[in-house]
């Protein structure tokens, strides 16, 4: 079973020379104890082409110290890394080498680097003997793997690389405030900030190993994320887009940018998430599931929008896919959003009007699908299928499949696809005010709602192009898609709370309570309805849409 360590830590080099300061009286810092000398022996992972330092994660082996054992580190801002750890082993451990399938794949991970690291160890602790954070100075000596890229057959007998590193990292509940008033300290004594993210990113920096970039340090967002994709491909992308634009289009657009530029980047910014989300939702993390699925539907509706930007016969197969996987998220996710949904109504029943064991009966109910969900999710993820998405996700950052208007100016190609996309809208709108009560106008109505947050998803996405106009376009048919999202939530309410109340009335506890229910469900999907006539009057005035066009 894997632990995971939450690592608050800054990074800093000096000179063999430079001497630490004494840190006592810094802060609420009161004293300063030796914590003794520790030899490390670390041998760090990853694929022949870094596809792990790329993305700024570490996956050692390291014997020595107090924490020997597997150690994978996953960047979740800067300064920020979720270290989790797993017992030794002789070849990386399964839970492990789960986390970063998403960035491996089906590639072997191999040895690269070996590092050992003469460690001295500071405490700082309070007035009151409480730890606070602990000041690590590191010797440390690199070279690469016997076998690695660039190591040559003798590579584990290079001289490789030396430098001296110290690292503060809190413990505890510690204020960062702290961090910066020792880094304050330790600059004054001509301590620098690390010229690396890692000590694996100066090490293969300073062996030669780093490809294409590929060790460069990065500021993460959460979980790692790079909102500008791989910047290999990205810069490939850009200049395929210009080379399309037959030199006078390339320039044209708000600053300069094509319509290739634009689309390109948000979908970057979509198939990074899947990526990058995908060890989150493995570890269960909160709203993992939620982001990663409305990423897979974000980067599939802008294949189905940006037509003219994008390759359908390349994208519509990845599409297949992406509308399967947002399917098996949202087993998991729906479940979730519709416990709480129903728990919140029971929540609001008086106690006179609570008959039977209702709380328990919907409690046994949702318990019963998160257990089958999760281990369905867990064995997608590790399935064959979900392997193949990925490679084609990382295929299209290498090689997009852009079309000729991806060369064009941007403000007239993106408007153009959210205009088409709002007369989608527009139609299932006008069809569902127009269908029958019932089934027919709920299935009408959930039609619309995806044809909003379809329109909502390619406004978006063409912010970065049409500017002011499209954040504006896209908040009115977000209002849209939450009414008629309320509906739909309460046509899969209702559908359950049957289901509830049958099973009651089986087990003799009567459905009274479920029933109740329903009909406050049934009520407000015909406030919902109602309310939509009005609203969609304002959304669909023609200047909203005249604010778009160039």
């Amino acid at each position: 079973m894997a632990d995971t360590v939450r690592e608050i830590e800054r990074k800093y080099e000096a000179d063999n020379d430079t001497q630490l300061p004494d840190l006592a009286g810094i802060g609420p810092v009161a004293a300063v104890a030796e914590a003794g000398t520790e030899d490390l022996d670390a041998l760090y992972y990853d694929t022949t082409g870094l596809s792990l330092a790329a993305d700024g994660i570490t996956l050692r082996r390291r014997t020595g110290g107090r924490d020997a054992g597997w150690h994978l580190k996953l960047p979740v801002a800067p300064g920020v890394r979720d270290e989790v750890r797993a017992p030794l082993s002789d070849v990386p451990p399964p839970e492990l080498t789960a986390l970063v399938r998403s960035r491996a794949l089906d590639q072997e991970l191999v040895p690269v680097v070996r590092l050992r690291t003469r460690r001295t160890v500071r405490v700082l602790r309070d007035a009151a003997g409480t730890p606070l954070a602990e000041v690590a100075e590191d010797a440390v000596h690199a070279w690469p793997a016997a076998g690695a890229v660039g190591a040559g057959e003798s590579g584990a007998g290079r001289a490789g690389a030396r430098w001296r590193e110290i690292e503060v990292e809190l413990l505890g509940e510690g204020d960062t405030g702290l961090l910066d008033e020792i880094g304050r300290a330790l600059a004054a004594a001509g301590v620098r900030p690390a010229s690396a993210a890692s000590k694996l990113a100066r090490a293969l920096a300073e062996t030669g190993q780093g490809r294409d970039g590929a060790a460069a340090p990065h500021t993460a967002g959460p979980d790692g994320r790079r909102a500008d994709g791989s910047g290999k491909a990205a810069a490939k992308a850009k200049s395929r887009a210009k080379s399309k634009g037959k030199g006078k289009a390339a320039g044209a657009g708000k600053k300069g940018q094509t319509a290739g530029d634009v689309v390109l980047r948000y979908a970057h910014e979509q198939v990074r998430a899947i990526i990058e989300l995908e060890p989150a939702v493995r570890r269960d993390l909160p709203d993992s599931v939620h982001q990663m699925r409305v990423a897979t539907r974000r980067l599939r509706s802008a294949f189905r929008s940006y037509t003219k930007v994008l390759d359908r016969a390349v994208t519509r197969p990845i599409g297949v896919e992406l509308k399967w996987l947002a399917a098996e998220l949202g087993v998991e996710r729906d479940r979730e959003v519709l416990t709480g949904r129903l728990q919140e109504a029971l929540a609001g029943v008086p106690g006179t009007l609570r008959l039977g064991p209702v709380d328990a009966r919907l409690r046994i109910w949702s318990e019963r699908r998160r257990a089958g969900a999760r281990d369905q999710l867990l064995a997608v993820l590790d399935g064959p299928r979900h392997l193949s998405l990925l490679k084609s996700l990382h295929a299209f950052l290498e090689e997009p499949p852009l079309r000729k208007a991806a060369g064009r100016p941007a403000p007239e190609v993106v408007a153009g696809a959210v205009l088409k996309d709002y007369r989608r809208l527009a139609r299932r709108t006008e069809a569902a005010l127009a269908a029958p009560a019932g089934r027919e106008r709920d299935e009408a109505l959930h039609g619309a709602r995806k044809a909003a947050k379809r329109t909502r998803y390619a406004a978006e996405a063409a912010r970065p192009a049409l500017g002011r106009p499209a954040k504006k376009f896209a908040k009115r048919t977000k209002r849209v898609q939450q009414l008629l999202g309320d509906h739909q939530d309460s046509v899969v309410a209702r559908a359950t709370l049957r289901e509830l109340a049958t099973q009651a009335q089986r087990a003799g506890e009567g459905g009274f309570t479920f029933g109740l229910l329903y009909g406050r469900e049934e009520a407000l999907a015909a406030d919902r309805e109602r309310a939509l006539p009005d609203l969609w009057r304002k959304v669909s005035r023609r200047k909203h849409r005249a604010a778009l066009r160039p």
